[in-house]
């Protein structure tokens, strides 16, 4: 994978695009996220990362909130934020 195309860029502020919203559905048995004609299952971590991906906070921010709030090493949060983040956007579910 090229590194390159793989890096979101820490001034990005990610958020959902129209006509996709992330909602706990207990029939799911927990976090979705819906697009039209779409449903994926969220675990609680993506949840929790797709609820920081507002438009408002930076990439770069959200890194470091995650970092703080399970204190972890931000070198790790950034390499699996930026995988999720990436993945979802592929699918059309995410805009960096």
């Amino acid at each position: 994978m090229n590194d390159t195309a793989s890096t979101i860029a820490p001034e990005a502020r990610p958020h959902l695009p129209r006509g996709v919203r992330l909602v706990h559905n207990e029939a799911q048995g927990g976090w979705v996220l819906l697009a039209p004609e779409r449903v994926f299952k969220a675990d609680a971590i993506a949840a929790e990362v797709v609820k920081r991906c507002t438009g408002e906070a930076t990439f770069a921010a959200i890194v470091d909130d995650l970092a703080k709030t399970y204190a972890a090493p931000r070198e790790r949060i950034l390499a699996d934020v930026t995988a999720l983040l990436r993945g979802l956007a592929d699918k059309r579910l995410l805009e960096l």
